[in-house]
């Protein structure tokens, strides 16, 4: 079995395996840039699992930047109040950051 992490950022939680690419939180990074997240919730190396209370001491994860400013689909909003003439449409995009998992330590 291969070595894995569970990552927390942005308040959500992701299983992340060395070379994957994963869409997190908007960063204030650059492309190209390392960054090394040290909120890892649990860690294995393969044989033995660490869990974390709430984060695993000493364990890190290294990730690479590949685009550090994606916009993820448009979500709309729409509320009215019946009789009253209120309509209001409010639309939004999150921000990511596309990284690559160089390492897990």
């Amino acid at each position: 079995m291969d070595a894995y992490a569970v990552l927390e950022t942005g308040g959500k939680q992701t299983l992340v395996k060395v070379g994957d690419t994963i869409e997190i939180e908007k960063l204030s990074v650059n492309e190209g840039d390392e960054v090394a997240l040290d909120t890892v919730c649990a860690v294995s190396d393969g044989t033995t699992l660490k869990v974390g209370t709430p984060y695993v001491e000493g364990a890190k994860v290294t990730l690479t930047i590949v685009a550090p400013k994606k916009l993820g689909p448009k979500t709309i909003n729409f509320k009215a109040k019946r009789r009253k003439g209120y309509r209001r449409t409010v639309g939004h995009r999150q921000g990511y950051t596309i990284a690559t998992v160089k390492s897990i330590a």
